[in-house]
């Protein structure tokens, strides 16, 4: 995992507060049907449920979250729910039992939480999604994340660019499409994001997916481990790539893009071009290296940052700081959301993008 000293993850709260309009959108300062805190001590729990520790930006995100509260005067309550669903829902009722003022919720299924979700606003407690939309259910009252929508368009505009560098005067190429977990809100919207930009590409023939695998049921890798995702490609390139050659793979965050050129080295085909999500250590090492293709850049930082900054302004008995009050209806209600921006890494631009980054920053030099 990366590590940061913990004057950097307290220095990151204060840094926060520039963020104003880093994300896509709009600002609004104030939304319809959000929900605003009447404030309350600066030393109240906030209670951040995570889900379990998948990715390295999961396990990085606990740090940062109990610096940043603490620096910021609150008293965390932070816990992963590596046992699943049924944790997290015990974990988030005993936040409630604590007496939290804010509930920070990554979920691990965001539709299978609205028994907690509703006793926390009985309790007049504010809800905020973090990185993952909280669905099917009217108690919430924020939500935090990258523009996932715009992710899924930079995986799908890099597997393009991909395979026009790579494969010189090519015109039409074979590829696969892996997507993530169907319990995770933002495995579809990322999915879509890329075939907004892949499916017109498929229709006129420039693309063809050989298994014809190409709805998000067909392609999902349950709870994103990265064992399934080999094996779904195992089964692929057995039954569809004996004679022909697999020109790139839409894979959705690192740890699948990984285990598909796992599948890749083992059926020994030639490596094609492979996306990715989340700039985890060992693909950044691999885009170097010139195999993954590409990576997304989602500082957690950042997104840890704005999740206590608008705890903050609710503690102050302020309406937090919103930048789109459109896009994210969870079944219920559109949720008012600040969504920060993504970027897309490739060998070319990673040494910029990493600049500023302790761990990643040196991986691309010399």
């Amino acid at each position: 995992m990366r590590k940061f000293a913990k004057a950097a993850a307290a220095l990151v709260v204060v840094s926060a507060l520039a963020l104003s309009g880093c994300g896509s959108g709009r600002t609004d300062t104030a939304a319809s049907g959000s929900a605003s805190a009447a404030g309350f001590a600066k030393d109240a729990v906030i209670g951040v449920a995570l889900p379990q520790k998948t990715s390295e930006n999961w396990v990085l995100a606990e740090g940062l979250f109990n610096d940043g509260l603490k620096t910021a005067g609150f008293t965390p309550s932070v816990q992963f729910a590596n046992g699943g669903v049924t944790e997290q829902q015990n974990q988030i009722s005993a936040m409630i039992e604590k007496g939290a003022k804010v509930l920070i919720v990554g979920a691990i299924d965001g539709s299978q939480l609205g028994t907690q979700l509703d006793a926390a606003k009985k309790a007049g407690i504010t809800v905020i999604a973090y990185d993952r939309l909280l669905t099917n259910t009217p108690s919430i009252d924020y939500y935090v994340a990258f523009d996932n929508f715009k992710v899924g368009v930079l995986q799908g505009e890099a597997l393009l660019k991909g395979l026009a560098d790579r494969k010189g005067t090519k015109t039409k190429w074979n590829v696969e499409l892996i997507a993530g977990s169907p319990d995770d809100s933002n495995a579809k919207v990322f999915f879509d994001g890329a075939m907004s930009v892949l499916q017109p590409k498929i229709a006129d023939g420039t693309l063809t997916v050989l298994s014809k695998q190409t709805t998000f049921e067909q392609v999902v890798t349950q709870g994103w481990k990265a064992e399934n995702a080999q094996k779904r490609m195992d089964t692929v390139l057995s039954g569809f790539y004996q004679k022909a050659e697999l020109d790139g793979i839409l894979s959705p965050n690192d740890t699948l893009a990984r285990a598909a050129m796992a599948s890749i080295a083992a059926a020994n085909k030639p490596l094609p071009v492979v996306t990715g999500q989340d700039s985890e250590v060992e693909s950044v090492k691999s885009i170097m290296a010139g195999q993954q293709y590409s990576t997304i850049f989602k500082d957690t930082n950042k997104l840890v940052a704005q999740s206590i900054v608008m705890a903050q302004a609710l503690q102050q008995g302020k309406t937090p700081e919103v930048n789109d009050t459109k896009s994210y209806n969870n079944g219920i209600k559109v949720v008012p959301s600040y969504l920060l921006a993504p970027v897309i890494v490739t060998k070319d631009n990673a040494a910029t993008v990493y600049a500023n980054d302790k761990t990643l920053g040196p991986l691309t030099k010399g």
